[in-house]
């Protein structure tokens, strides 16, 4: 196995592979990995001469094994995993979205850097892209991949997180429908009754089953699942509550009175929060 021991003054000899790990999996600088393989001076020189590819300049990102779950990640992971998009080039991350309110939550609950802006001049629709190999890689590890539209399944959420996941595919991809049905209102006031209900659409059944099964283990929540066409024919599914269970759903997601969300769908679930503390 190649060594870079004789490149530079070295404490012992270090492997290929060792050298590779610290850079490129831990995302360590070469001036960091030279302290962990006992380099005197730094491995850039060892690196040419080995033809290990070097990592383009730009910003710095933790290493993989410092992201951890946050009730403000488990949001974004949400928002992502609905309106996101993972490039093909394993760094790049988009989401986009006609609420710019949206966007600014998600800038605030992973520090981004990149400015949001509009899809096209005059487009309603916005959006923000930055790039960070490593949360790219964290996101493929927790069950995420470009093109996942249609091939998104089962997803590596920690039950204590997927409240906030869940609000945030909610607010990426679901709607809170409220409204006051008075078709009996003829016959009698008594019949208008305030009507509500959530549900969350995806290309992908599989991610809804998982969504569904892991609702009804940690809440007790069935919902249902039907299927849809969009408007060029292609299928689509919706996982849907009605009002007794989107009530519950509801006092599920918004625990706190300050958490990550979108606000006009926080305002629309307020009159039923009240409700849900008291069936609790």
């Amino acid at each position: 196995m190649p060594t870079v021991g004789h490149s530079c003054s070295m404490k012992r000899g270090v492997c290929v592979e060792e050298v590779s790990h610290l850079y490129w999996d831990r995302q360590l600088s070469m001036d960091e990995v030279a302290l962990r393989v006992g380099c005197a001076i730094t491995v850039r020189r060892p690196f040419r001469g080995l033809a290990l590819p070097v990592r383009s300049r730009g910003p710095r990102t933790a290493p993989i094994d410092t992201i951890s779950w946050t009730s403000e990640r488990a949001y974004a992971v949400g928002l992502i995993a609905t309106d996101g998009n993972l490039s093909k080039d394993g760094r790049h991350l988009t989401v986009t979205s006609a609420d710019v309110d949206l966007l600014e939550t998600l800038h605030r609950c992973l520090n981004l850097k990149a400015r949001v802006t509009r899809t096209a001049p005059g487009s309603r629709c916005h959006r923000v892209q930055w790039s960070d190999r490593n949360f790219h890689r964290w996101l493929r590890g927790v069950g995420l991949s470009p093109a996942k539209s249609r091939t998104l399944g089962m997803l590596a959420v920690p039950d204590e997180y997927l409240a906030d996941f869940v609000r945030g595919c909610i607010d990426g991809d679901g709607s809170v429908v409220v409204y006051v049905d008075r078709y009996h209102a003829g016959k009698s006031a008594r019949y208008v009754y305030k009507r509500l209900y959530v549900t969350l659409g995806s290309a992908s059944r599989p991610f809804l089953d998982w969504l569904r099964a892991a609702l009804g283990r940690l809440t007790g929540l069935s919902g249902s699942i039907s299927q849809r066409a969009s408007h060029r024919g292609r299928p689509y599914w919706v996982l849907r509550w009605a009002r007794r269970e989107s009530v519950r759903l509801l006092g599920w997601m918004y625990y706190a009175p300050s958490l990550p969300c979108l606000a006009r769908k926080r305002d629309r679930a307020e009159p039923f929060l009240a409700e849900a503390t008291s069936t609790r």
